[in-house]
């Protein structure tokens, strides 16, 4: 982000209440996101993506014109009973399908650990007849899956929808803990459980579902739609998405694709509102190595501090001294109110929520520690990972800087040589004990930065409020608003190999963050991961419903 679109919260709480923020008040009072980069009044949206004037703007609820015929048989068909059934059993055979990924899996043809994907790549064959006659599918790297449903309109630039099907293993120890088996995908007549049905098996399987409905109804696309799907997402994508991207690239050629829709944040209903939250930006991503090194010894007679005691030191530092957030808003949000002073007491509380707090700023998490081989021998050497996720103002090597700059002093104190990824920080003299180096590992930089103020946030926006209308009585009647807002990802995804395809790219689940027995995103990464039914065909009806709309706007 640039400063000139950023500026820190610094004003009074009155202003949450305000014309011209109250409803950046209300998403940042709901704690789930980021509200940079707000819908601006005097934006000259296309005639078929209109934004409401007044409070708090917003883009109408976008329902497909040209398409509509195809759009209302859907929405009645998704209604049904029997459609019902069919996107359980869809999503529940994906789900029994395991297809775990570990860290540090050798590469594809030399791992046999890869070899589940074959099976679940076969299923989708048979499970989805008429995708895999219309579409054209490429393999790439073995199980990465890219499809093409090519448009008649050459002109249009196409749109990429993206998932991963490989889930986070289950941990053995845990899995008599799950109330239905990790790999059941039973259905409860409420939820559809096990690993994988929120976290990103129920994203592939609707979009499948949702194209498959729409070729069983003749439907043809005036822009092509290219949908890319990931295996190893859950270890970085290194193997999947990164392959994935590059041939795109090589296919498409850069800035291709009028946008990017991957997973990412959804929506939660508070204060009689539901907040959806698409990101538009990802957090950066890195993990610092902490390595010490000293003397070795008999350990009945030690030193003052051992190498693991120095690296507890260390890590106290590091922690009593974490990186402090600031809430970042449109300068036009300090504009609305006088009083800085109330401001940075409004923002003192919402940074209270560690949920609102870690997606603001910079985090760290000391997640790994060794040392140490023998209980009477000093330990030679101690080892800890520190794992930051990088606010969008910040960067890698600013990060790194701060982690050199915090543990220098106390470095000194015990005598120790510093080097930050084999640059000489600290040089070694004659009283020296021992060493400390910093490496980076897994570095990323926050990602760019989308636009909420152009046409495909706007489109998303629409989409998502017309979902909401079809499916939700409560909405329809007015009995529940809908807030739309552009939030930034706590994490990373496989959207990291494909920032040069577009400069719209857009992260979205429609799922309810807080389900109604309190699990947050569905469980995901732990026991008792589900997904609510209704979630589900609201999720088929998204996608159904993005198709269509992108298929007519003006991208």
């Amino acid at each position: 982000m640039d400063s000139k679109g950023l500026a820190v919260l610094s004003g009074d709480v009155p202003l949450l209440a305000t014309r011209h923020a109250r409803c950046l008040g209300l998403v940042a009072v709901a704690v789930l996101g980021v509200l940079s980069f707000f819908i601006p009044l005097d934006y000259p949206a296309p005639p078929s993506l209109k934004i409401s004037p007044p409070v708090c703007p917003q883009a109408y609820p976008l329902t497909p014109q040209r398409n509509g015929a195809f759009w209302r048989e859907l929405t009645d068909l998704y209604a049904t009973d029997a459609f019902q059934t069919r996107a359980v059993e869809q999503l529940s055979s994906a789900v029994q399908l395991p297809t775990e990924t570990f860290d540090e899996m050798d590469p594809v043809g030399e791992d046999e650990r890869w070899l589940n994907r074959g099976p679940f790549i076969d299923h989708l064959a048979t499970a989805f007849p008429l995708v895999h006659a219309s579409l054209e599918l490429q393999r790439v790297n073995t199980y990465g899956l890219l499809y093409t449903w090519k448009g008649w309109r050459t002109d249009l630039k196409p749109i990429l929808l993206m998932g991963h099907y490989d889930v986070v293993p289950v941990a053995p120890l845990s899995a008599d803990q799950w109330t239905h088996p990790p790999y059941s995908g039973h259905f409860d007549g409420k939820f559809i459980w096990g690993r994988g049905s929120s976290d990103d098996k129920s994203s592939v399987i609707g979009i499948l579902i949702a194209i498959e409905a729409l070729l069983e109804r003749g439907f043809k696309p005036h822009r092509s739609v290219v949908l890319s799907f990931g295996f190893d997402e859950e270890a970085g994508g290194y193997h999947g998405a990164q392959y994935l991207a590059a041939a795109l690239v090589d296919r498409f050629g850069p800035d291709s694709f009028s946008m990017i829709v991957d997973e990412g944040l959804g929506f939660q209903e508070q204060y009689g509102t539901i907040f959806a939250l698409p990101d538009i930006a990802e957090k950066g991503h890195l993990n610092v190595e902490i390595e010490l090194q000293t003397p070795g010894g008999h350990s009945s007679v030690p030193p003052e501090h051992t190498s693991i005691g120095m690296l507890a030191a260390l890590i106290v530092q590091l922690e009593s001294n974490a990186p402090v957030p600031t809430l970042q808003l449109k300068d036009a949000l300090l504009h609305a109110g006088k009083n800085r002073k109330a401001l940075k007491t409004a923002e003192a509380l919402l940074l209270k929520d560690p949920l609102f707090k870690a997606l603001v700023g910079t985090t760290q998490a000391v997640d790994m520690i060794t040392g140490g081989v023998k209980s009477n021998a000093l330990p030679e050497q101690a080892w800890a990972v520190v794992n930051h996720r990088i606010a969008t103002h910040s960067s890698v090597n600013e990060t790194l800087q701060r982690d050199v700059e915090l543990l220098e002093n106390l470095a000194a104190r015990f005598n120790l040589s510093i080097t930050a990824n084999g640059k000489l920080i600290m040089p070694a003299t004659d009283v020296t004990y021992g060493s400390l180096a910093l490496t980076t590992r897994q570095e990323l930089d926050p990602a760019p930065v989308t636009p909420s103020n152009a046409a495909p946030f706007h489109l998303l926006a629409g989409t998502i409020r017309a979902t909401f209308h079809v499916a939700r009585k409560d909405v329809r009647e007015g009995k529940t608003d809908i807030v739309v807002a552009p939030a930034i990802g706590p994490g990373n995804s496989d959207i990291r190999f494909y920032w040069k395809l577009s400069q719209h790219i857009l992260h979205y689940n429609h799922d309810n963050m807080v389900d109604d027995v309190g699990a947050n995103f569905g469980g995901i990464h732990t026991v008792n991961e589900r997904v609510r039914v209704d979630a589900f065909l609201e999720m088929i009806l998204f996608f159904s419903t993005l198709i269509f709309n992108a298929d007519e706007a003006v991208l």
